[in-house]
């Protein structure tokens, strides 16, 4: 984490104020930053997505459920982990929930280092999809600098072909396309044909179909 990014919070969803103060209390006691919410329209109104963290929330409440701002959140293409509560033990819930993305499900009243310890999981959940999605948007970066003409090689040599298939196909010469990968090496910033793949395919770019 920098010096400038902010820690990661646990957001607390529950209409039960003693639930969220003593929620509030053991997560705090945990070293943990604690921002809770009576409903969740108003955590709605107030998150942020840039701010990393979780979610625990609870199923039932009056106006939104829980599985409902679950849903709200899907439609954002929100990726923040939820950890699910709830008095009831609903099979039918968990597993909707967790079909849908859910980090866990947990019934209440719930053991303190139980959920601790699912936060914790939760958090790290959390700090994985950031660092993915902040690679896959550094790389993609990196590929809108690329020419079509550097794309098109691209997509030949993860499909693994030579420098010399490759000219024959896009009907030019070995050298130029010696030039052309050079080029997109440099830019992407990678040193071996290895690396480059990877990237690649981290990326979601496709294989040249063979002629």
């Amino acid at each position: 984490m920098s010096m400038t990014e902010p820690p990661p919070i646990v957001y607390v969803v529950d209409d039960d104020p003693d639930v969220l103060k003593a929620i509030e209390r053991l997560l705090e006691s945990a070293g943990h930053a604690v921002t809770t919410f009576p409903s969740p329209q108003q955590f709605l109104e107030r998150h942020d997505p840039r701010v990393a963290g979780c979610l625990v929330l609870d199923l039932e409440m009056p106006g939104l459920s829980g599985l409902e701002l679950q849903g709200i959140l899907e439609q954002q293409a929100s990726h923040l982990p939820i950890v699910f509560l709830t008095g009831h033990g609903d099979i039918a819930a968990s597993v909707q929930a967790m079909k849908h993305g859910a980090a866990d499900f947990l019934t209440k009243p719930v053991d303190d280092a139980l959920l601790i310890s699912t936060i914790r999981d939760a958090l790290a959940r959390d700090r994985s999809l950031r660092a993915a999605r902040s690679e896959r948007e550094s790389i993609a970066k990196r590929l809108a600098t690329l020419t079509e003409r550097e794309r098109q090689v691209l997509e030949h040599i993860v499909a693994g072909r030579r420098n010399k298939q490759i000219a024959a196909e896009l009907g030019t010469v070995e050298k130029t396309i010696k030039f052309h990968r050079a080029n997109l090496m440099r830019k992407l910033d990678v040193h071996v044909v290895a690396d480059l793949v990877k990237l690649a395919e981290r990326a979601g770019v496709r294989s040249k179909p063979g002629t």
